[in-house]
């Protein structure tokens, strides 16, 4: 739907959002452009979604939903330090994050993608003069249209205190990481290249080995001592993918609880299961990860189906396993 939106008052002027803000090494990696406080605990925040992407890419005329969730996730460092006086270096740790979106407002024009961000920030709590703790919600708006509603949650430790909580594992030199599991068949879960399958199959339907590649640019832009929250959002998108296969559909909302982190020297187990569909006739289907016998992630994700589109299969020729590319 369309309409006119409220524009959020401004109380400061916009200022360019620093690279370092987003924790993103890669410079092209970067959604956010710009920012200002339009209250006490509100801000606008601008992002550019681009044309083309080599990860989240263009699908049946759309741009990628996890495209929302990458963004979502660049302005909890933004507000953090930019706003809460968190230092660089301070580590930030997801703890829940939903998500609903309108996908007709994903359609794809061949251009970059203007998204305005519209954040409030509720129950920040402060350890001295820093944040400790924040929930948002968020609006995204695409034009005069709203592209998605979000909430999310996550707090923030101190270096010495994640070091020490991490013992062993924060020593990324030192930390074994097991060897890429081989990849679920991409047009399985609308994906295009082997490289961009974060799944890999196993004996029993609905049940995957969570494939951890620390050498993707995109995911692991960075090093870091566990599964990125984002490699898990993609698992379970992959996932429910995969239950839909082969019927033309997209993600259209998540709802995920992060228990503890997914570490890298062992095997992450992600099983599917299918609940009722939604009160709309959207599929839903609840995806967790599990680890050495404990839970790490659980998210129930809601796919619809593709705006203008029958309910057929998805378009598109078969990759060639032997070529992978």
């Amino acid at each position: 739907m369309s309409f006119q939106l409220a524009r959020p008052q401004v109380t400061e002027k916009s200022s360019l959002v620093p690279q370092e803000y987003t924790h993103k090494v890669n410079p092209s990696e970067v959604l956010l452009h710009d920012w200002c406080r339009t209250g006490a605990d509100s801000f606008a925040v601008s992002a550019r979604w681009p044309a083309d992407h080599a990860f989240y890419t263009t699908r049946l005329g759309m741009h990628d939903p996890v495209l929302l969730c990458e963004t979502v996730r660049q302005t909890l460092p933004l507000v953090s330090h930019g706003a809460y006086e968190v230092p660089l270096g301070h580590k930030l740790l997801w703890q829940d994050f939903r998500w609903n979106l309108n996908p007709a407002a994903l359609r794809h024009d061949g251009d970059v993608a203007d998204i305005d961000l519209r954040i409030t920030c509720t129950d920040v709590r402060r350890r001295k003069e820093r944040a400790s703790a924040v929930a948002m919600n968020v609006e995204a708006v695409r034009g005069d249209t709203l592209l998605a509603t979000a909430t999310t949650r996550f707090a923030i430790q101190n270096s010495a205190v994640y070091l020490r909580l991490r013992d062993q594992y924060a020593d990324l030199a030192g930390l074994h990481v097991i060897p890429v599991a081989p990849p679920a068949p991409p047009q399985q879960l609308a994906r295009d290249t082997f490289e961009d399958v974060v799944l890999s199959p196993t004996d029993t339907p609905g049940r995957w080995q969570l494939r951890v590649d620390t050498t993707h640019p995109i995911l692991f832009d960075h090093p870091v001592d566990h599964a990125p929250g984002m490699l898990l959002l993609e698992a379970a998108r992959q996932a429910a993918q995969a239950m839909a296969h082969p019927r033309a559909c997209v993600t259209i909302g998540m709802d995920t609880v992060f228990v503890r982190y997914a570490e890298l020297d062992s095997a992450c187990w992600i099983e599917a299961t299918r609940l009722p569909d939604d009160p709309a006739g959207n599929r839903r289907v609840r995806i967790t990860g599990e680890q050495r016998g404990r839970d790490v992630f659980s998210s129930v994700v809601t796919v619809g189906p593709v705006p203008g589109a029958g309910p057929g299969p998805v378009p598109g020729p078969v990759q060639d396993p032997v070529q992978g590319d």
